[in-house]
């Protein structure tokens, strides 16, 4: 299975996304009242595009991520490294304005968070996106336990204080939501915003199959990419997607330079409590956006655990797509409009 699934083909391109008209509705669950957005039926995407990232049943994946000639930042991306604790960070930024940093999830890199899409650079953003500790271009740590959310809060911190960043909107995708969830609850007066992606995370650990994770770690660290294919096991797709999905996991396990930190992380960041007992997201005092994802075929980022933060968190807005859409959370262009609203919303100055 993959996560934010394998959708349909429509001759062999990604159909362009940006520029959907969201409408409000309003849902009710368990007696506690929450606005909700919905995105419109959006044509179903993959073949060129397959977005994902790996969770304990469904493949970490991204394929090749389709851009139109516009979808360019107006200057060269510039490259940068950060020095945190004996572990090199390695990020970008591109554009101008208000400060937005992105934070991947676990087996991904710095490209999968907006997917490719260049939409916030060019409507008047600064955005800055790293590689976590052991992922893609980073280093891996010293310890082979250092993987939780504290050193990944922490992580956080020495980019926005390299890079100079005050107060920035930040928006993450399931590992990368979680993060940015800590270091609000520990930094609340350096962020501006936060836009919570797939969060899987809860107190009670009920969605997490360490098993699950602790085989793909070890298939990876003892047989490469070979070995975590073999640990993963059937994908649950349908034959005609079989060599896309493989072709698609190879081309993202491929992406790190220290393979045996990912497998390290595998193991740890599934075990990192993010916080103690749901009360605590009633801390947080920022504008909140909770985009969780409707993927029947993903149980492991749980529709009704995005309901949760919408819940806890005061003033937290859902937003989602349509039952049976192809998910919102992996739509680059559509996720980088709900980022740029809410740091209109929440009056974010560059």
């Amino acid at each position: 299975m993959l996560h934010g699934a394998i959708h349909a083909v429509e001759q062999g391109r990604v159909h362009a996304l940006a520029g959907q008209v969201r409408r409000p509705a309003h849902e009710v669950e368990a007696g506690v009242a929450h606005d909700v957005e919905v995105a419109p039926a959006q044509p179903a995407v993959v073949g060129r595009a397959a977005v994902a990232e790996v969770h304990p049943r469904r493949a970490a994946i991204a394929g090749e991520v389709s851009r139109t000639p516009g979808d360019y930042p107006s200057r060269p991306v510039g490259e940068f490294t950060v020095e945190r604790g004996g572990v090199t960070l390695a990020g970008e930024e591109a554009g101008e304005g208000v400060p937005v940093v992105l934070l991947h999830g676990l087996t991904a890199n710095r490209r999968y968070v907006v997917m490719g899409s260049r939409a916030l650079e060019r409507s008047g953003h600064r955005v800055v996106a790293y590689d976590a500790r052991g992922h893609g271009r980073s280093g891996p740590a010293e310890d082979s336990s250092a993987y939780t959310y504290l050193e990944l809060a922490a992580d956080l911190l020495a980019i926005l204080d390299d890079r100079g960043i005050e107060r920035p909107v930040l928006a993450g995708a399931s590992m990368g939501a979680h993060t940015i969830l800590r270091f609000a609850l520990d930094h609340g007066d350096r962020v501006a915003g936060l836009v919570l992606a797939t969060p899987a995370y809860t107190p009670e650990g009920e969605h997490t199959d360490l098993a699950r994770w602790d085989a793909l770690s070890e298939g990876l660290r003892t047989g490469g990419v070979d070995g975590f294919v073999e640990a993963y096991g059937d994908p649950g797709v349908p034959e005609r997607w079989r060599g896309t999905v493989d072709r698609v996991i190879r081309q993202r396990l491929a992406a790190h330079d220290h393979p045996e930190a990912v497998a390290d992380a595998l193991r740890c960041v599934p075990r990192s409590p993010v916080f103690s007992a749901w009360e605590e997201l009633r801390e947080i005092d920022l504008p909140t956006v909770v985009v969780p994802s409707r993927d029947e075929a993903d149980p492991g980022h749980p529709y009704a655990v995005g309901e949760r933060y919408a819940a806890e968190i005061p003033g937290a807005r859902l937003v989602s797509e349509e039952p049976g859409e192809s998910p919102l959370a992996w739509q680059g262009a559509q996720l980088s409009r709900v980022i740029a609203e809410l740091a209109e919303r929440a009056g974010a100055r560059p």
